[in-house]
C-alpha cells in the first residue's frame, strides 16, 4: 500500500465531506435570509447579523465560521464579510450564477436514500413524482438563474431564424417544462408569441400555471398534463426541451413526437448538461456533479418509464444526436454551449 496515497485520498475525501456539510449550511443560510443580510459586502459581527435576521446569535457564529473556513467569507477582527463574488452566488437570486436556492436539490438526495437503495437492489427505477417535495422546487431554483441569464441573450439568438419568429408571433411547446420557469422566461421576452408547456407531472403543472400568473404572462403562457409522446397540436414554430430530455425513457419516441409536431421549416432547441461523449473526458468538476445528480434522479426516472433508455446527465452530444437521426430529424448541430449546458438545435 502506497501511504502517499492514502493520505491524498483522506484529504480529499475529508474535503468531500466537509463540502457535504456547507450544501446543509448553504440551505440553511438561504432559509434563513442571513446571505441576504450580508449582500451589501459590509463586515458584520455575529451578534449584528442574528439581530438583523431574528436568529440565534451563538448559532450564527458558528455558522459564520464554518463559511470563514471554507473560503466562503471574509474573517478579520471578529467580523465578517461576504464579497460581491459569493454574493453573486449565495445572495443576489437575479443573478445568472445564484446557487443558494437550488442547493436544496442535494437535500433531496438524502432524503431519498431508502428509495434509491431498493431501486438500487431492484429495477432500478424511481419516477420523478415520487422524489421529495424540495426536489422539484430546488430543481426550479437550480436551473431558473441559468435560463434568466442566457436563454433569450444567447441560447435563442444561436438558432436559425428563430428570433425573428418569436418576434413576430410564433407558436411554441415547452415539452418537460416543470414549473414553468423557462415557459415563463420566454413569454415575457417574446409578448407577441404563445407558448404551452407541457408535463406528466400534474402537481407541477399547477405551480407553473401559478408562476404564469405571477409573471404576468398567463394570457400566452399556459401549462397541461402531457407526456413528451403524447401532447396535441403539430403547428409549432418552435419546440424545447430544458435539461429533461435525457431523464425520459423513451427519447427517440419523444424526439419523434416532436418531428411530428413541427411545421415544416420548425425547430427543436434541446438544452442538455454540458458533457463530451467519453467518461475520460468528463472527469471534471461539473461532469462529477451531473453524474452524481444524474445517479439519483436522471437514469433512475428514465429507467421507470417505457424503453427505459437511462441515457443520463451526461450522454453526449453524439447520443443526443444519435437520438434525433432515429428520429426522423436530418439537421443536428451545437448552436452554443456554457460550461453548463450543450444548446443544441434540430430541424427536419
Amino acid at each position: 500500500m502506497d501511504e502517499a496515497k492514502l493520505n491524498d485520498f483522506m484529504g480529499k475525501l475529508v474535503t468531500d465531506m466537509g463540502g457535504a456539510a456547507m450544501i446543509a449550511n448553504i440551505i440553511l443560510g438561504e432559509e434563513l435570509g442571513l446571505y441576504k443580510a450580508m449582500a451589501d459586502s459590509q463586515p458584520v459581527t455575529p451578534e449584528a447579523l442574528a439581530s438583523k435576521t431574528g436568529c440565534n446569535a451563538r448559532l450564527v457564529r458558528e455558522w459564520l465560521s464554518a463559511h470563514a473556513a471554507s473560503g466562503y467569507m471574509e474573517h478579520r477582527d471578529g467580523e465578517f464579510r461576504l464579497p460581491e463574488e459569493q454574493a453573486m452566488a449565495l445572495a443576489i437570486e437575479d443573478s445568472p450564477v445564484y446557487v443558494a436556492g437550488g442547493a436544496v436539490v442535494v437535500a433531496a438526495l438524502y432524503h431519498d436514500k431508502d428509495k434509491l437503495v431498493r431501486a438500487m437492489r431492484g429495477d432500478g427505477a424511481l419516477a420523478w413524482g415520487d422524489h421529495h417535495p424540495c426536489m422539484f422546487s430546488g430543481t426550479e431554483r437550480f436551473f431558473r438563474p441559468g435560463y434568466r441569464g442566457h436563454l433569450v441573450a444567447e441560447w435563442l439568438p444561436a438558432l436559425e431564424g428563430v428570433v425573428d419568429k418569436l418576434k413576430a408571433g410564433a407558436k411554441v411547446a415547452d415539452v418537460g417544462c416543470g414549473h414553468g420557469a423557462s415557459t415563463v422566461i420566454m413569454a415575457q421576452a417574446f409578448p407577441k408569441s404563445n407558448f404551452v408547456g407541457f408535463d406528466y407531472h400534474a402537481p407541477s403543472i399547477e405551480v407553473a400555471n401559478q408562476r404564469a400568473k405571477e409573471g404576468g404572462v398567463s394570457d400566452r403562457a399556459r401549462f397541461a398534463k402531457y407526456s413528451a409522446k403524447d401532447y396535441p397540436d403539430n403547428d409549432y414554430d418552435l419546440i424545447c426541451y430544458f435539461d429533461c430530455l435525457h431523464d425520459m425513457g423513451d427519447p427517440v419516441g419523444a424526439a419523434q413526437h416532436a418531428y411530428q409536431s413541427l411545421k415544416p421549416d420548425g425547430s427543436v432547441l434541446l438544452v442538455e448538461p454540458f458533457a463530451n461523449d467519453k467518461l475520460d473526458e468528463n472527469m471534471t468538476p461539473v461532469g462529477r456533479l451531473f453524474y452524481a445528480a444524474s445517479t439519483f434522479i436522471c437514469t433512475p426516472n428514465s429507467l421507470s418509464q417505457e424503453v427505459g433508455l437511462g441515457l443520463g446527465a451526461q450522454a453526449g452530444e453524439k447520443r443526443l444526436r444519435d437520438v434525433f437521426m432515429q428520429a426522423g430529424f436530418r439537421q443536428f448541430r451545437r448552436a452554443t454551449e456554457t460550461p453548463f449546458n450543450l444548446i443544441l438545435e434540430a430541424r427536419k
